[in-house]
């Protein structure tokens, strides 16, 4: 009686081995045939009313900075601009996107925000509608940007006003930089011109 119940236990013991490893193998394949996703999906709507299609990008680098008119970083729009007019015909581009999500700093309609980043900082790089990069109700780009199963790269979270994240020109993400940190920096000026 015991030999029998040993071999029932054994057979029993090599079927869940052999279960577990079927599912291993499926697994595997399910990861190898999920398609990264990239910015290029994107269509968006800019501060004039006008789509934006992410997709006219292709082969340049991109920095998607979230905006605000009334916070302490916003004189950062000055080197945001002085960047952008620089390596703009190399290859660069950097797209704004005001948000309301950090102490009420963006309260503006988005004739208000064109108007403001025109006339205090002559902004010409692309600025786009002011959406949320946070919460329930954070936008689609924001979804990629944030998110390791749509970015492939990490999950991130906005942390303030004047977050950096930086797409390669594949259109994928390739680097998050916080708030402070300056476009003028030597790892982001150096990452423009590689």
């Amino acid at each position: 009686m015991k030999k029998i119940l040993f071999i029932l236990f054994g057979a029993a013991l090599l079927s869940t081995q052999a279960n577990a490893q079927t599912s291993k193998t499926k697994s595997v394949k399910t990861d190898k045939t999920m398609t990264k996703e990239t910015i290029y999906q994107f269509k968006v709507e800019d501060l004039s009313g006008d789509t934006f299609d992410f997709a006219s990008l292709k082969g340049k680098k991109v920095m998607i900075v979230n905006t605000a008119s009334k916070c302490g970083l916003t004189p950062q729009y000055k080197d945001l601009e002085a960047v952008y007019k620089e390596y703009k015909d190399k290859g660069f581009v950097i797209i704004g996107f005001p948000a309301n999500n950090f102490a009420s700093q963006e309260p503006g309609t988005a004739k208000e925000i064109e108007t403001f980043c025109q006339q205090n900082y002559g902004v010409t790089f692309p600025m786009m509608n002011k959406v949320s990069v946070k919460g329930n109700d954070m936008c689609e780009v924001y979804k990629f940007l944030t998110q390791k199963s749509k970015n492939g790269l990490q999950d991130s979270e906005v942390e303030w006003n004047f977050q950096k994240y930086l797409i390669n020109e594949q259109g994928e993400l390739v680097k998050v930089t916080k708030p402070r940190t300056l476009v003028t920096e030597p790892e982001i000026i150096n990452w423009i011109k590689s």
